[in-house]
């Protein structure tokens, strides 16, 4: 169980997240949507602890996250894995590598500089690529792939993480409509067949109402919303997106497949 308790981070006089509460049961898919701005990526920045509160507690299964240091907090960064909107892989490394890096907290320092990574932990990283049909291409280099690929390498790396919850910050910020799917489909892949915990922002409302099971609204910096997708009235909908409401109200609605029928993931199509 993840639990926020009056979660604030401020920057000189102003709260980019201010007095936040709420908790998250195992196994949950949780939607944070809102407008630019809201305070959505820092707030996951301070769960995984990239960024520190300035007030409030963040509670995984009892323990005070916002008390770890050094050995710790690196651990729980592992179990907390973080996929970014912009993919922060390695470019000149390949894609094999870029996954092993999800393994780091596992491995001596010394391991990693050299890239003498294990037997076993290569093969879980190779594992994680065929799940996503990206065995074929471990060897070439991250630079050289499309965004969705990029993404779901990503994905793989977290993956290999064996994490516990997963936070995803606009994970389909930069990508097509296929490619959204299709990232899409295997977070929620992911949290179904593995059980994880998947916190993720979107700026989509149509995204973030087929593929959530519960949604969490921000507005300036505040918990303005919080309950099922079907509660998330199109009058909430407008005064969490206030002047950006008109780009993400009244599109074609987006039906996620169920999750017993998406095809495994090894079939996702390059």
């Amino acid at each position: 169980m993840l639990v926020v308790e009056g979660l604030t981070c401020r920057f000189g006089t102003k709260a980019a997240v201010d007095d936040v509460s709420f908790s998250v049961a195992p196994g949950s898919f949780v939607g944070v949507i809102g407008r630019s701005g809201a305070g959505k990526s820092t707030l996951l920045r301070m769960i995984n602890r990239l960024a520190d509160p300035s007030e409030g507690r963040i509670l995984f299964d009892g323990v005070d996250i916002t008390a770890l240091r050094g050995r710790e907090l690196r651990q729980w960064r592992a179990r907390s894995a973080m996929i970014f909107q912009q993919f922060n892989l390695v470019g000149r490394l390949d894609v094999l590598t870029n996954v092993l890096m999800g393994r780091l907290a596992t491995v001596p320092v010394w391991r990693s500089l050299v890239q003498l990574w294990p037997e076993a932990d290569k093969a879980v990283a190779m594992s994680a690529l065929e799940q996503f049909d990206m065995a074929q291409i471990a060897a070439q280099r991250a630079d050289q792939l499309s965004g969705g690929q990029q993404q779901r390498v990503a994905i793989a790396r977290a993956l290999v993480q064996e994490p516990d919850i997963i936070l995803a910050d606009e994970p389909i910020a930069s990508l097509d409509p296929r490619n959204t799917r299709i990232v899409m489909d295997a977070l929620l892949r992911i949290n179904k067949h593995f059980g994880i915990t998947v916190v993720c922002n979107l700026h989509s409302l149509d995204l973030a109402r087929s593929y959530c099971d519960r949604l969490i609204g921000m507005a300036a910096g505040r918990v303005a919303f919080d309950g099922a997708p079907a509660a998330l009235t199109e009058h909430i909908a407008r005064e969490l997106y206030d002047l950006e409401a008109n780009e993400v109200i009244g599109g074609a609605p987006v039906k996620a497949p169920d999750a017993a029928a998406i095809p495994a993931l090894g079939s996702v199509a390059a």
